[in-house]
């Protein structure tokens, strides 16, 4: 995909790259001071729009501890009146507690006085008379364990809806032994309404939430729907509460501002510190409100974008009339050399910068013409010398080991076997040096190839035996000098002498659809598939000291397909513990 958006882009013309380039320059700046400026108005405003909600959150939590010192001081106030609990007084009870809660309608729901043996008086007599409160035993029982102010967690009250109970037990004056108790439970419905004044809108909205996880403020039906959908609420019930899994989470938030997920969108959370009440608030702004009133600066970038755009065009329009067009022209001449080796030249008559580089690009055919006929003619004389330095390159342990043997073989007083060896070290060693040419014959080859065989026989013993079947019309086929003499000896080093068994390497001749085909078996150790996949790297490596010469598998085949092309070379095959089988594939071309 890369380089076809490269080739793509080297294609294009100067005016397009010209344009692209001060479009994409100006596209990336204007977005990066865009960005920037956008970015900092949305900061300074959002850093406003949290502070206001922090200081909401402190007068909140002011507002909150007033409210629990109001609710004290009526239990105080209840306190001190002890005699309202003994018996035949619930007529009186009764008056006062209608008293207190009528002064302070907007703050409580109910105001309840109850007796040891659970006798209770209300504000609202006849209803709890019909209806009844069974939390109010439970208040009692939880009541013994407290000296002070007890405030509970959120419950369902028969008379007040859902509730929060603040609960003093009330002693006697003359023994200090608890009589009763004194309840006030609050109306959070307005308790709620009154906090929304300062938070409920359509992008932000509140919680509050006590140290045990419950949720405070309560859903009031009066108000829209839209106010309810930043937060996920639960609607299988009535009235709505909020998802328990949302309320464990902004349990566990920090205090401070932190971000968290609403029903549909990313909202800002910012937590105030637990107030008297033990209760935490926590304000909810939706993150996209922060963008809204930006909304103008977005439109007028938008305009300058759009204007910036054209004076691009114009100008790419004008450099294309008055400065890229001789250059095509230019480029249209140079698109019509093909061939190098006819000089070609461009004729311009200009004497500003393109005939200057018009004369520039004559003076550097000529000098690419001179400088490729040159590689060519360094090449052609780099491969000959490289072939000869090879050939010539006879490994002094090859002669060190043969003149050994030979040595062994005079204390041995075998005369005859001392002639054919050195007979056969002449032989090689002419082989190799006195051949001016090339080429030679296959048969001329496989002399000097079973010249090589006898004197490693000599040197190994009857490690290995040296068979050769070739076919009468394939001795006269040119063949490069000493292909077959490496092969032989990879297969004697790495395939036969490792065994302590007799060796065979046999090599039979043949021609086939017109080509010469000579193929090496051996029965050696074999080769693996990743011995075999790495054999033609062995030109990379440094030539064994062990060698007759630095030629390798890799330099036969690179010479063949060097003299004779791709379709011709070498395939290898190999097993372990089965041995190699090497096919050489060479044009029938006869010597004569």
């Amino acid at each position: 995909m890369l380089s076809r958006v490269n080739h793509w882009m080297r294609s294009r013309s100067m005016v397009f790259k010209h344009f692209l380039f001060l479009f994409a320059g100006t596209l990336v700046l204007f977005g990066l001071l865009a960005w920037n400026n956008l970015k900092d108005a949305e900061q300074l405003f959002r850093k406003q729009v949290l502070s206001d909600a922090a200081v909401i959150n402190d007068r909140t939590n002011l507002y909150l501890d007033a409210y629990l010192d109001n609710v004290q001081n009526i239990l105080l106030l209840l306190s001190t009146r002890d005699d309202l609990l003994d018996e035949g007084m619930e007529e009186e009870a009764v008056k006062v507690l209608r008293k207190y809660a009528e002064k302070n309608s907007t703050l409580y729901k109910t105001l309840y006085m109850v007796r040891a043996d659970g006798k209770a008086m209300s504000n609202t007599q006849v209803f709890l008379d019909i209806i009844g409160n069974p939390n109010l035993a439970k208040l009692y029982e939880m009541s013994k364990s407290s000296y002070g102010v007890m405030i509970t967690e959120p419950y369902q009250s028969p008379l007040s809806g859902k509730t929060v109970a603040f609960v003093l037990p009330i002693s006697s004056k003359n023994d200090d032994a608890i009589k009763g108790i004194a309840v006030v439970e609050i109306d959070l419905v307005r308790l709620t309404n009154m906090l929304a004044q300062f938070m409920n809108t359509r992008n932000q909205t509140f919680s509050i939430v006590t140290n045990k996880g419950n949720v405070i403020n309560t859903f009031d039906t009066t108000w829209p729907l839209d106010y309810y959908k930043l937060l996920p609420y639960n609607t299988s019930v009535f009235p709505p509460e909020l998802n328990q899994h949302f309320v464990n989470e902004i349990q566990e938030l920090p205090i401070g501002i932190t971000e968290i997920q609403g029903s549909t969108n990313k909202l800002i959370a910012v937590k105030s510190g637990m107030n008297k009440l033990g209760w935490y608030f926590i304000a909810f702004i939706e993150d996209s409100y922060f963008y809204q009133n930006i909304i103008i600066l977005y439109d007028n970038y938008k305009t300058a974008a759009v204007i910036w755009v054209l004076i691009l065009l114009i100008s790419s329009y004008m450099m294309s009339r008055y400065i890229t067009y001789p250059v095509r022209t230019l480029v249209a001449k140079m698109d019509r050399v093909r061939d190098m080796e006819v000089l070609p030249s461009i004729s311009m008559t200009r004497e500003d910068e393109i005939g200057k580089l018009a004369k520039s690009y004559n003076a550097m055919m000529e000098r690419i013409h001179n400088l490729l006929v040159e590689t060519k003619e360094m090449e052609m004389r780099k491969n000959q010398y490289e072939l000869k330095m090879l050939q010539s390159q006879i490994a002094p342990h090859f002669l060190y080991n043969t003149l050994a043997c030979i040595s062994s073989l005079a204390k041995q007083q075998k005369i005859e076997a001392v002639r054919e060896t050195i007979r056969a070290l002449v032989g090689l060693l002419s082989f190799s040096f006195d051949k001016s040419g090339e080429f030679v014959t296959l048969e001329e080859e496989l002399e000097g190839l079973r010249m090589y065989a006898y004197i490693q026989t000599v040197r190994y013993g009857e490690k290995f035996v040296l068979t050769i079947d070739a076919a009468p019309e394939t001795l006269t086929c040119r063949i490069l000098k000493l292909t077959l003499q490496p092969l032989v000896e990879n297969a004697i080093f790495h395939g036969l002498a490792p065994q302590k068994v007799q060796g065979h390497i046999h090599i039979r001749t043949c021609i086939r659809r017109k080509k010469l085909c000579v193929v090496i078996r051996d029965n050696g150790l074999g080769m693996d598939s990743e011995q075999l996949s790495s054999i033609f790297s062995e030109r990379r490596k440094a030539p064994s000291k062990h060698r007759f010469t630095g030629i390798g598998i890799m330099n036969v085949q690179e010479r063949i397909r060097l003299h004779f092309g791709t379709e011709f070379g070498l395939r290898i095959a190999s097993r372990p513990q089965v041995g190699t089988l090497i096919r050489i594939e060479l044009p029938n071309v006869s010597q004569e």
